[in-house]
């Protein structure tokens, strides 16, 4: 006999089983006590008598008194093994809310495998109405509640989608480093102090645009990851220090290739994972012009009713400026690997009308939410040169910073483009979640904090010596 999920004993009427998992539930009702075991599958409800049982092969007929006191004595969220023959529930006596409602086990054995404390909060709601830094605190009950067990399914679900969907289309999965280089990209990074070299740093990838753009100069032309990045910036319900992105990098391709194959891409998964419905097939596609001036952002949300959790608005933006001013500075739109238009680019080379650039950027939109963004490449390395000219870099600070993307690009690459796609967020939408939060398994707080391992934390005396470093109190 081997042990089943619970959810598998729906057809095993008249065999006996071996179970385990936590106690959800404990019923006395008269003499018999009915408990319900839980584990990821699902629940099953177990029947204890105080009736003469039998016992294990060959050892004949055994009164069941210390099965049933043993069985009295237990509570919820004690883990335990039991073996019993499933039977029917008596007519009248089903569960049409769960997948093994029409049966239950008879249990002929139990051991306690662990006993549990009285948990901080209850773990049988969807656990919205409990302060969140306790939920935090205490995450690995928090996750045992059915609503975040469900939205770390439908996240293993929908990745598997999107591996599945890749795979078949020839795309290489690829890891990256995370320990890279400290390069001006747009967010803070989180720096790493180098031992063995003091005073020098590694900094978490922000993303990995600059490998993924040196995998195509490579020659692996489809590429994808499901990659985490970090970013030291402000935290809000859709962002965390670090994510995941669904990552994808394409050769030889144009701006319309990208974007059919990611519209593709979401379909199937989405149809795969089931439980929405999209509302425009193909998505429609706005300019960043056209999407401020109607919706007033280049974010919006298409759905006629705001309040239809069922549905969803995809929308392409296009035609992004390549440059913003800020505090009267060039800064980029996007990245600055992003390229121009094929039209616009003299004006860049020559430094004219720097304002009106229009790059090969797009980003996807979803129910109000930006949940990806991409664009066609710079490939060449005068242009990329020239991108950080215009940003006000030095000759001197561009080849010190970016000089290994210079150099690469001097060895025929082809042009290439592709996207990072939120699976935090796409997950969250899918999930009709309020933050981010709800589908990361451990996720920080909104100020950055993790309440369940303490951290951020101070490291001793000895450590910061070894990585030559002096913390300075204000």
């Amino acid at each position: 006999m081997k042990s089943l999920w619970i959810n598998q004993i729906k057809d095993k009427i008249g065999e006996t089983v071996e179970l385990f998992g936590w106690i959800n539930v404990r019923r006395d009702h008269g003499k018999i006590i009915f408990i319900d075991l839980r584990d990821r599958s699902g629940i099953a409800q177990l029947v204890f008598t105080p009736h003469l049982v039998g016992n294990q092969k060959g050892a004949g007929q055994a009164p069941q008194n210390d099965l049933y006191k043993l069985a009295d004595s237990l509570r919820p969220e004690w883990v335990i093994s039991v073996k019993g023959e499933v039977a029917e529930r008596p007519k009248g006596m089903e569960n049409p809310e769960i997948e093994t409602g029409k049966v239950e086990v008879k249990v002929e054995e139990v051991k306690v495998l662990s006993q549990s404390e009285t948990p901080p909060f209850p773990l049988d709601s969807a656990g919205h109405e409990i302060e969140e830094e306790l939920r935090l605190k205490h995450r690995y009950l928090d996750l045992r509640r059915e609503r975040l067990k469900n939205n770390l399914i439908l996240r293993h679900r929908l990745a598997g989608a999107v591996r599945d969907y890749l795979n078949e289309r020839g795309f290489l999965e690829v890891e990256t480093p995370i320990l890279t280089k400290s390069t001006p990209e747009g967010a803070r990074d989180y720096v790493v102090p180098s031992r063995l070299y003091p005073g020098s740093f590694y900094a978490l990838a922000q993303s990995p645009q600059q490998y993924k753009q040196l995998l195509m100069a490579a020659g692996i032309e489809k590429y994808f990851q499901i990659a985490r990045a970090f970013r030291d910036e402000d935290t809000r319900g859709d962002r965390q220090p670090e994510h995941t992105q669904i990552d994808i990098e394409m050769s030889f391709v144009e701006q319309k290739d990208v974007m059919n194959l990611v519209e593709d891409l979401i379909v199937r998964s989405v149809e795969k994972v089931g439980g929405k419905r999209i509302s425009q097939k193909p998505f429609p596609v706005f300019s960043y012009q056209e999407a401020r001036t109607k919706f007033g952002a280049d974010k919006f949300d298409l759905r006629k009713s705001k309040d239809d959790k069922d549905e969803l608005a995809f929308a392409w933006v296009i035609d992004f400026p390549v440059f913003e001013k800020n505090d009267g500075k060039w800064n980029y739109s996007h990245n600055p690997f992003t390229a121009p238009k094929d039209e616009y680019l003299d004006d860049l080379m020559s430094g004219k009308n720097i304002g009106g650039l229009v790059s090969l950027q797009y980003d996807l939109v979803c129910n109000g939410y930006e949940v990806g963004g991409g664009g066609i490449r710079i490939h060449q390395s005068h242009v990329l040169e020239k991108v950080f000219e215009i940003l006000g870099h030095s000759k001197e600070s561009i080849h010190k910073q970016f000089g290994h993307m210079l150099e690469a690009f001097s060895f025929g690459v082809p042009p290439h483009g592709g996207i990072a796609l939120g699976l935090d967020r796409l997950v969250m939408i899918l999930a009709n979640e309020p933050n981010i939060r709800e589908v990361i398994a451990f996720p920080k707080t909104g100020d950055a904090r993790d309440p369940l391992m303490g951290s951020p934390s101070e490291i001793d005396k000895e450590q910061l010596k070894e990585l030559h470093l002096e913390i300075k109190k204000k």
